[in-house]
């Protein structure tokens, strides 16, 4: 290696920086999917104008198929991976946990505790362990709420008044009455537990503790979250759709608001073109008044293999496009991927009014929440919790369980009994 010869710190400096790479050269494939893949591509002409002798090709393989192929390669010690891999936020410990040595640890090729710091806490929990560092932060999803700006208004309804959930409610009747076959809001009970996940990570609860040792899905914010989803199911706020079916309402106008994290405004943006100006942005109520009103949901990550040989230069270019303000705002710009980095807040592009938007300062408004959002932990056994979570919901739903209580002590019961950890005192 040509820098053998460099000492460790100089070395270090130099990584950080990515001025060591600047004569690198070689070929870096990358796994990705649909809107993520798409945003990728984006950064490339920025890349190539500092790197021009790094060629960067983006797959896009498909969520599903990313992740079923990078187990099928890590099971086989990494034949088959390519250099760079998309990896789901909730998904990444399932990785990390089964295959510990499939991908390289990030802080060897120039992660330094300077670029760390600038993602947020909720943002790395899932993708350190220990002194290894297995991926960067890419995008996050921190929760908005979505409005028709018309239907609102035909109600009488400000946004700026509804903080609780109660609130919302309340508005979704007013709504309904005012514009005839339009719903307040939509969730997929039955093949998702989106509501119950973003209401309970605003409310600090999640199926784990954040160290990820204990099973805390029955602890009483998670209880008071799962009451309050019901409560809104049964009042009519919440009906039940997929996810095509919410796109289809968005354009055919039969629903007034959707809950999602912040990258749902490319899917509204790109889906319902013919309804520029008519869409606004608030922050999601909260249990009380004065509680708290920010979560995540969603977003990736980008990890490298450990049998790549291009590590080094699949790191420059991960630092560049997660760990750079550049990268970052043209994916947001391009495809409404929102930025983790923290800095990425003060770009200028931020704060300009979208037209779309009707001038609102979407980004500005929705990335402000990013410093308050709690760690909300998957662990190696998300998959495995949400399905539980999931029966139970729909059993409780059915009126299954006598309450709320009782349908998340049954869900905990079977999470440890699958999992083998202790549920929380």
């Amino acid at each position: 290696m040509r820098f053998k010869l460099i000492g460790a710190t100089a070395m270090v400096a130099l990584l950080a920086s990515g001025s060591a790479f600047a004569q690198q050269s070689g070929n870096l494939t990358i796994w990705s999917w649909n809107i993520a893949a798409s945003a990728l591509k984006s950064t490339l002409e920025g890349f190539n104008k500092q790197y021009p002798d790094i060629k960067v090709t983006v797959e896009d393989l498909g969520n599903q198929q990313v992740f079923d192929k990078m187990l099928a390669a890590c099971a086989a010690g990494g034949e088959g991976l390519p250099d760079i891999v998309s990896v789901e936020n909730f998904e990444a410990e399932i990785f990390w946990s089964r295959f510990p040595d499939c991908f390289a640890n990030l802080k060897d090729l120039g992660y330094t505790a300077e670029i760390q710091a600038k993602f947020p806490d909720f943002k790395r929990t899932e993708l350190e362990v220990g002194d290894v560092a297995y991926a960067m932060p890419w995008d996050s999803g921190p929760v908005a709420v979505f409005y028709r700006r018309d239907f609102y208004e035909k109600a009488g309804v400000d946004p700026s008044t509804i903080k609780t959930w109660d609130d919302f409610i309340a508005a979704g009747k007013k709504i309904s009455a005012a514009n005839p076959g339009v719903i307040m809001a939509q969730a997929d009970f039955n093949g998702d537990s989106e509501w119950f996940r973003m209401i309970s990570n605003e409310q600090g609860c999640g199926y784990f503790a954040t160290d990820g040792q204990t099973i805390t899905i029955n602890q009483p914010a998670c209880v008071a979250t799962l009451e309050k989803v019901k409560q809104m199911k049964d009042a009519g706020t919440l009906t039940a759709a997929i996810w095509d079916e919410k796109i289809q309402a968005n354009t055919a106008g039969k629903v007034a608001s959707q809950m999602y994290g912040g990258w749902y405004e490319g899917t509204i943006r790109s889906g319902s073109p013919d309804l520029a100006g008519k869409w606004g942005v608030y922050m999601m109520p909260s249990l009380t008044a004065d509680g708290p009103h920010a979560a995540n949901l969603g977003g990736s990550s980008l990890a490298i293999a450990a049998n790549s040989e291009n590590k080094e230069a699949a790191w420059t270019y991960i630092n560049y496009a997660l760990g750079t303000n550049e990268g970052q705002v043209t994916m947001l710009k391009s495809f409404g991927l929102v930025p983790s980095l923290l800095t990425a807040v003060q770009d200028p592009f931020v704060n300009e009014p979208l037209p779309y938007w009707h001038d609102q300062k979407v980004w500005a408004d929705i990335l402000s929440t990013l410093p308050k959002i709690v760690p909300s932990r998957g662990t190696a056994f998300q998959t495995d919790a949400d399905s539980i979570y999931r029966a139970a919901q729909t059993k409780y739903f059915a009126g299954g369980y006598p309450d709320a209580k009782a349908a998340l002590d049954d869900a905990a019961n079977q999470i440890a009994t699958a999992t083998g950890l202790p549920i929380a005192k």
